[in-house]
């Protein structure tokens, strides 16, 4: 028996055209979810990423850390990584940023070296993190009883030989803490350890030419803040 022509013609016009609406869904659907998908965690102001890490470091202070499961993302961070903040600090083994500042993987580009100064390699990685990462903030991390400012403290005070590339150190952080050191004080050591902080700040927010641009973009902010060895809290200096 042979069918009906107009009941084929239709089916056929039925049939194309859920075909064009299935490629017209497939066309837009993914345009559809990445106009859906959250923006990366970075995508935020840099007051809103230093409440984030001062609300991290009060919960640290407070031994009353987020629980975290560390497997979580960690397929999706071997593709891309999207860190709130960087952070140049001391490589003292009692200053772990990460914790102090209660993140977790991927939240963080952590820069350390020994008195927590500016180096060309370490302004080299802070560019990463700006250019590319686009991280808003910068936070430069002191600490209490921090050893290279100690050296250099004592040697600016009463010259002497010192072992190794301790050299190094001392002659990088000297002009940011000399004036202070020679102004003397009771708490010489705490001052020296401020304005080492302070110059840093200065000197990476001048840094031309990706981080001055973003600095007057404001797109980036770039703070200072002292680690209280014996409390965990972190004291934001005046530029903060």
């Amino acid at each position: 028996m042979c069918d009906d022509p107009s009941h084929s013609l239709q089916s056929r016009r039925q049939f194309l055209g859920a075909g064009l609406g299935l490629l017209a869904l497939g066309t837009l659907l993914p345009r559809q979810v990445l106009a859906d998908a959250a923006p990366p965690q970075n995508a935020i102001s840099p007051d809103t990423a230093l409440r984030r890490l001062l609300a991290g470091n009060a919960r640290y202070a407070a031994n009353q850390l987020d629980p975290k499961d560390f497997s979580v993302g960690r397929a999706a961070r071997a593709k891309a990584q999207y860190p709130i903040a960087a952070i140049l600090s001391c490589a003292d083994s009692r200053v772990a940023p990460e914790l102090v500042f209660d993140q977790g993987p991927g939240d963080l580009f952590v820069v350390r070296i020994a008195g927590n100064y500016l180096s060309s390699d370490s302004l080299a990685s802070l560019e990463y993190a700006v250019g590319v990462l686009k991280v808003p903030l910068i936070v430069v991390l002191g600490h209490t009883e921090c050893g290279a400012i100690k050296a250099t403290v004592a040697e600016i005070k009463d010259p002497h030989d010192l072992p190794g590339h301790i050299w190094d150190i001392v002659d990088a952080i000297r002009p940011g803490v000399e004036s202070t050191v020679k102004a003397g004080g009771d708490q010489v050591l705490d001052a020296a350890i401020g304005a080492n902080v302070d110059y840093n700040v200065a000197r990476i927010a001048a840094a031309q030419p990706v981080v001055s641009s973003a600095v007057k973009q404001g797109s980036v902010k770039v703070v200072g803040g002292v680690y209280q060895l014996a409390t965990g809290k972190v004291a934001m200096r005046g530029n903060a």
